[in-house]
């Protein structure tokens, strides 16, 4: 289901794992900012009603959406770790950079939670407008920095269950 049919702010299934024995990293864009610390303020605002001890939040910023990977590369060295929220917005624009930038990132997002066992999570938003970001950053359709942090708790719990 698409975000324009669903509010990225309601937790749907699950129940959302307590998480006051986990530490969680989030790597934040710096590109498109007024996006992105809204989004990080939607997930750190989520983790901590969730039970993460504010202590066990580690923030970091990068540059871009790009940097994200390398960004969230580095939190995952960190042992303490348990998993990371990689924050980002890239808006289409008229050339092709959109599209390599988006697949540069969901790829590398997928190959850093791999190599390092932990969960790392997608929560880069690809939006045609301006409107539409703000839309899913706190605005009518919630918030993916929530259903972030909603789905790091989840999947951390899951490994530490198995």
């Amino acid at each position: 289901m698409s975000s324009s049919q669903k509010n990225l702010s309601n937790y749907e299934g699950a129940e959302v794992p307590n998480g006051a024995a986990m530490c969680i990293g989030i790597v934040v864009a710096e590109w498109n900012i007024a996006i992105t610390g809204a989004l990080l303020d939607g997930a750190i605002k989520t983790l901590l009603a969730n039970g993460v001890v504010e202590k066990n939040i580690f923030v970091k910023h990068v540059p871009g959406s790009f940097e994200l990977t390398i960004g969230a590369q580095f939190l995952c060295e960190n042992k303490t770790i348990d998993g990371v929220i990689a924050l980002g917005c890239v808006i289409q624009g008229e050339t092709r950079h959109f599209d390599f930038i988006c697949d540069a990132v969901a790829n590398g997002v997928t190959t850093v939670s791999l190599k390092y066992n932990k969960p790392v999570i997608f929560g880069v938003l690809t939006p045609t407008t301006l409107q539409q970001a703000e839309d899913r950053a706190g605005g009518k359709h919630g918030n993916k920095g929530d259903e972030a942090a909603v789905t790091v708790l989840k999947m951390i719990a899951l490994k530490k269950s198995l």
